[in-house]
């Protein structure tokens, strides 16, 4: 498997998840994500530490 090794955070028994992506292409492994089609995922699309910067300062 082209992610055989990889780390897994458990992120699909959260309440909510904010991915931030550039866009819904797969990774270097080429293999599609399924924690993107989920309900309690929130896809955020754009360089990634930009769009932190943006949604601490909203916060803050």
């Amino acid at each position: 498997s082209p992610i055989f090794g990889m780390p897994v955070l458990e992120v699909w028994d959260a309440k909510s998840v904010i991915v931030l992506k550039r866009s819904m292409a797969t990774g270097y492994s080429g293999v599609g994500n399924p924690l993107y089609f989920r309900d309690n995922a929130w896809m955020l699309f754009g360089d990634a530490k930009e769009s932190l910067n943006k949604v601490a300062a909203l916060l803050i």
